[in-house]
């Protein structure tokens, strides 16, 4: 090929070739910005190196029809199994914006993603057959989700719809530290249901993070004291592995809590040559 127009055909010719490629993410993408139905997660905040999206899981046929043309055939499998229409509607609005955003921040195709989950259900991303090192994690509760995206490092999420009816007390015998119920039985009735469930979602946030499941004991570790007198961020350590630093961030509106928790991956030293000894040295500066 020669001309003046070579140059712009042989673009056109990578160009056209990479839409067939990529035909899948194309759609998905079309799928939140051309579509009459309005999206249902939005970005919530950013914390550290994590992004965090809150989702409105509540009932919609149109958005529901979208989510589930964007699920593979394991997780439509799946989402058949639960008996029930309302966990049914959750899971699958929950899965289908977990796989948009993860398919927007990787730039790859919904076709090309999988999604697996280790032994204690820690999930993860699989991209053209090979695992992704992208950290991400999802809860919801009620109508409420929240899916937190990290950049590698470990990363846990919880959210709890606030419910005034519940009952707690074994929760809180079980699942708190002393210290932790003491504070607890210090306030009223109504603080108490919102003091639980603040302590609760950063508890459940940090289990999720070391990938655990149950295995780890929640009256193992505390809710860091800063927190427990409200403050919205602190850092962690667990008694059993003081040397891992973790950051903790709270997340709440009218009807959820919800907690945010992230290790902490100190930078890479760097180095500069000592010019009498020839030797490398880590730089102070």
């Amino acid at each position: 090929m020669s001309g003046p127009n070579a140059g712009f055909q042989s673009w056109l010719k990578r160009a056209q070739h990479a839409f067939v490629l990529n035909r899948d993410y194309v759609h998905l993408l079309a799928v939140a910005s051309a579509s009459t139905t309005k999206k249902w997660w939005e970005k919530a905040l950013q914390v550290g190196s994590v992004t965090a999206y809150r989702l409105d899981l509540g009932p919609g046929p149109a958005r529901e029809a979208e989510a589930l043309a964007l699920l593979d055939d394991y997780e439509r499998a799946r989402a058949q199994r639960f008996t029930t229409s309302g966990p049914r509607r959750r899971f699958i609005l929950c899965r289908a914006a977990l796989r948009f955003i993860l398919c927007t921040h990787l730039g790859c195709s919904n076709e090309q993603l999988t999604i697996g989950s280790s032994y204690y259900e820690k999930p993860y991303a699989i991209v053209g057959g090979r695992s992704h090192p992208i950290s991400f994690n999802v809860s919801h509760s009620g109508n409420n989700g929240l899916i937190g995206l990290g950049q590698g490092n470990r990363i846990g999420v919880d959210i709890e719809e606030w419910n005034p009816h519940r009952s707690l007390d074994l929760l809180i015998e079980t699942a708190f530290t002393p210290a932790e119920r003491t504070a607890l039985e210090s306030t009223n009735v109504i603080q108490r249901q919102h003091f639980f469930f603040r302590l609760w979602t950063i508890k459940e946030a940090l289990i999720k993070a070391v990938g655990m499941g149950l295995s780890l004991d929640m009256s193992s570790f505390e809710v860091p004291v800063a927190m427990r007198c409200g403050a919205a961020s602190a850092e962690f350590h667990f008694p059993q592995a003081p040397l891992v630093a973790w950051r903790l961030d709270t997340i709440a509106g009218g009807s959820y809590y919800g907690a945010i928790a992230q290790e902490l991956i100190p930078p890479l030293p760097s180095y500069q040559l000592d010019k009498d000894s020839k030797a490398l040295r880590v730089s102070t500066t």
